[in-house]
């Protein structure tokens, strides 16, 4: 396989980024962008919350103890959406290969690319620049010959920073490299893996895939490849979908009860987009990956469209009772997705019980 050049571009707080920008005489303040209320978790923290331990996926009860001067914004998600459309324009003056992982980042594949410049990182540069002359936001960037280093790198000089990963240094890089900076790896796996007395990646190159695998399961293949650096995934251009769908991903694994807190975000922000293309479903979707990159799915379709987005989260939750009950089991994405998509106004909605699953 020819030598790639990946690059992935990550938003820097990128929801606060955006509140902040609408509202500039909150800058220096922390500002938490969540919902209040008993059951709440932070979406975002501006960079100043951060300092104070707040995080996203972390409850708003923790955080108010923790920095209780804090500023709370409501989520506005068609805002962030509209600005994300703005900066996938800007992916697209250079290449075609945009492979969208949520709002705020993005894998580019940039080793054919529209202007034709010989080097990833000025590609990420400018890319960078355009960004904030015409959003007023930072991004980082991580470039690298894989999505897996390219992911980790760009995490290597935040915010507003680039960090270049060259095929010669590879090796040198992943020897003294954390554990936990392996994508995937949260804090369950991190201890089992301390208990092994292994500490960095180098120490986990040093184990036979066999021998992973009887550790780690199915994922044990795929820890035997990053070790060493090595991640053949394409960059997947995103495809329209018959569906409508937002997830997020956690900066830490979670157990289920956790986990499921998220619901009312996830079910807010896939109304708001059903009623901005003024579209109903009748499908419901749940999607949980595990720490272990397993993907769990439960679906419901039911007789007529959810009528309002109460309807909606009601349906998310009977059908999040229908995922194994498993305490020791963590997890590390939530989505939601809606499918069996009509116009608004073209039946009157009952929303019966479920009239058949999957």
């Amino acid at each position: 396989m020819s030598l790639r050049k990946i690059i992935h571009i990550d938003m820097d707080a990128f929801y606060a980024s955006v509140e902040l920008r609408e509202q500039p005489q909150l800058r220096g303040l922390p500002v938490v962008v969540a919902w209040e209320g008993p059951r709440s978790v932070i979406c975002a923290a501006s960079y100043e919350a951060r300092r104070f331990g707040l995080h996203s996926a972390m409850a708003v009860s923790t955080a108010k103890r923790l920095c209780p001067q804090a500023v709370y914004i409501p989520p506005h998600f068609d805002l962030y959406r509209q600005v994300s459309q703005q900066i996938h324009a800007i992916f697209r003056r250079y290449t075609d290969l945009i492979e969208p992982l949520s709002l705020d980042e993005a894998y580019l594949d940039v080793t054919r690319n529209h202007p034709n410049l010989p080097y990833a990182s000025q590609i990420a540069r400018q890319i960078r620049a355009d960004i904030r002359r015409e959003t007023g936001l930072t991004a980082s960037a991580g470039i690298a010959p894989n999505k897996f280093l390219a992911k980790i790198a760009s995490d290597w000089r935040k915010p507003d920073g680039q960090f270049v990963l060259p095929p010669e240094h590879i090796d040198a890089f992943l020897r003294t490299l954390p554990l936990e900076k392996i994508p995937g790896v949260g804090k369950v796996t991190l201890q089992k893996m301390h208990r092994l007395g292994l500490k960095t990646v180098h120490d986990l190159a040093r184990i036979e895939r066999g021998e992973l695998v009887n550790l780690f399961g199915k994922w044990g293949y795929r820890l035997y490849d990053l070790a060493r650096g090595i991640d053949n995934r394409p960059v997947k251009a995103h495809q329209e979908r018959v569906q409508i769908s937002t997830e997020i991903t956690l900066p830490e694994d979670l157990p289920l009860a956790e986990i499921m807190t998220h619901l009312p975000m996830l079910a807010d922000d896939l109304w708001q987009q059903m009623s901005r293309k003024r579209t109903q479903a009748r499908s419901i979707t749940l999607k949980l990956k595990t720490a272990d990159f397993h993907i769990l799915t439960r679906s419901h379709t039911y007789s007529s469209t959810l009528p309002d987005a109460a309807a909606l989260l009601n349906a998310a939750r009977l059908t999040a009772q229908r995922m194994p009950a498993d305490n020791e089991r963590r997890y590390r994405l939530i989505g939601l997705g809606v499918s069996h998509l009509e116009p608004v106004g073209q039946q009157i909605s009952l929303w019966e019980d479920p009239a058949e699953s999957s």
